[in-house]
């Protein structure tokens, strides 16, 4: 416990840290003020206004499914022939679309938190996932670098605890730090839908899907704290880390990207880790890939995409993770320190 407390204490007392603290709240603020300034509380004729459009939509999605059914059973006009329709018209069934036609959609500069929290939410998972890794690699990297890992060695002679305790006070202090940024964050803006702007449809189903992407979410930014953390004890610097990231996004994210479509490669999409990043936060992602379909000799329909699914996503996630974490204490147990 002596132990755990000294390094929340060292975590706390970083300078980094606390510009990292300063910055978080800044980005909030600064989102927020935004927010605010460009919305407004719609009155009476815009309201009307926007049911009508909405309602107009929907009509319109409706009439153009049924002239899809129409055109599948051969009752289709000639004068509508020409027309694009999918070859599945289930696909384009109001009933099976995620979300229809809604008054708030057709109200520009009016803030809806039941249609904007998701995309905001997406934001403060990216920040705090930046934030994680950032301040691991920093965390570890500056005591290994000035020397600091030494002196703790001295007091409590166990290397792997004191690493360990270093990666449980990391993970628990930016658990605790991202879980009051997101109550924080999420009731601004529920406030800002309330008093200027739009609440909106805020059920059951709503705060379902908005909890399980936080929760996925929050899951992702302990991997990334991790991932920096291992990165960083294994270079023994906090360069290690952003130079680890930065040669992976450009060597492979961009030039990989490349190589694989010159070579016509099946579903590069998969070998890419913010393909594995994005379907973990939504739970199944669709790719677009013109291979899929090559082989195709028959004459029924084939879509050219493929799908990544959460499970798959979170096993990549936690493999990667969890081997260059593994690799830095099995390095730092035998490693030279001085």
């Amino acid at each position: 416990m002596n132990l755990v407390r000294a390094e929340l204490e060292r975590l706390s007392a970083r300078r980094f840290v606390q510009l990292m603290v300063v910055l978080l709240v800044l980005a909030f603020a600064v989102t927020a003020a935004t927010t605010l300034a460009g919305s407004h509380k719609p009155n009476a004729d815009e309201m009307n206004s926007a049911r009508a459009q909405a309602a107009e939509a929907r009509q319109g999605m409706e009439a153009t499914f049924q002239q899809c059914l129409s055109r599948q059973n051969g009752t289709l006009p000639q004068s509508e022939m020409g027309q694009y329709f999918p070859e599945e018209c289930s696909s384009i069934d109001p009933i099976r679309q995620d979300r229809l036609p809604i008054p708030a959609d057709y109200l520009p500069g009016v803030f809806s938190f039941a249609g904007q929290a998701l995309p905001l939410l997406y934001f403060l998972i990216a920040f705090l996932v930046l934030f994680g890794f950032l301040v691991g690699a920093s965390y570890i990297g500056a005591d290994l670098n000035s020397g600091g890992v030494v002196n703790l060695l001295l007091w409590r002679p166990r290397r792997l605890t004191v690493l360990a305790a270093k990666l449980g006070t990391l993970l628990g202090t930016v658990l605790v730090l991202a879980l009051l940024a997101s109550v924080a964050y999420l009731a601004t803006f529920w406030v800002i839908g309330q008093t200027a702007g739009l609440p909106g449809q805020l059920d059951g189903d709503f705060w379902r899907s908005l909890g399980a992407v936080h929760g996925r979410g929050l899951v992702l930014v302990l991997l990334a704290s991790a991932l920096g953390f291992a990165i960083a004890t294994l270079g023994r610097h906090t360069s290690a880390a952003l130079g680890a990231a930065a040669a992976y996004a450009v060597l492979w994210e961009l030039g990989g990207r490349l190589v694989l479509e010159i070579v016509d490669a099946r579903r590069p999409d998969q070998l890419m880790l913010s393909s594995h990043v994005a379907t973990w936060l939504s739970g199944r992602t669709r790719f677009y890939d013109p291979q899929v379909c090559a082989g195709s000799t028959g004459t029924g329909y084939c879509e050219s995409f493929y799908s990544l699914n959460w499970p798959t996503a979170l096993l990549v996630l936690l493999v990667l993770t969890g081997g260059l974490t593994a690799a830095a204490f099995a390095v730092f147990r035998r490693r030279d320190l001085l």
